[in-house]
């Protein structure tokens, strides 16, 4: 559903190509316009827009796109979705944080398991902060 959006690579993507997570800073109305579609049509969850996470908690990875890691921009992902949760007709909904390595994969050599295993307690703390159901 972002793809079908007319968002700009310099104003709503910061120039960060493929950096879907910013739009959580520059863009929460596009996010949240995503999670009211999925609820009017009836789906009892929604994911956060964190699956790229990494780029945000991992100083490695956030160091190759100009970014600072900030498990914030994680936070503020779930922050946004159980407004819409909650909005849609008095149903339970719910919020799943969607984690993931980004790019830099142990398995071909890019990190350490030690190292991803800490940025995703840094995911998983930024999506718990955030008011995320599960993840």
């Amino acid at each position: 559903m972002l793809q079908g959006r007319e968002l700009s690579l310099e104003d709503d993507f910061l120039g960060l190509e493929g950096c879907n997570e910013i739009l959580n800073a520059t863009r929460p109305d596009v996010l949240a316009d995503i999670h009211d579609a999925y609820f009017a049509v009836g789906v009892d969850a929604v994911e956060t827009n964190t699956c790229g996470a990494y780029w945000s908690t991992s100083p490695t990875a956030a160091s190759t796109t100009g970014l600072k890691s900030s498990p914030g921009r994680v936070r503020r992902s779930p922050a946004n979705a159980p407004e819409a949760a909650e909005a849609v007709d008095g149903r339970m909904r719910w919020v799943l944080g969607s984690m993931g390595p980004g790019t830099k994969l142990p398995s071909l050599g890019h990190t350490s398991y030690d190292y991803l295993k800490q940025t995703f307690a840094l995911q998983a703390e930024g999506l718990i902060d955030g008011g995320a159901d599960a993840y």
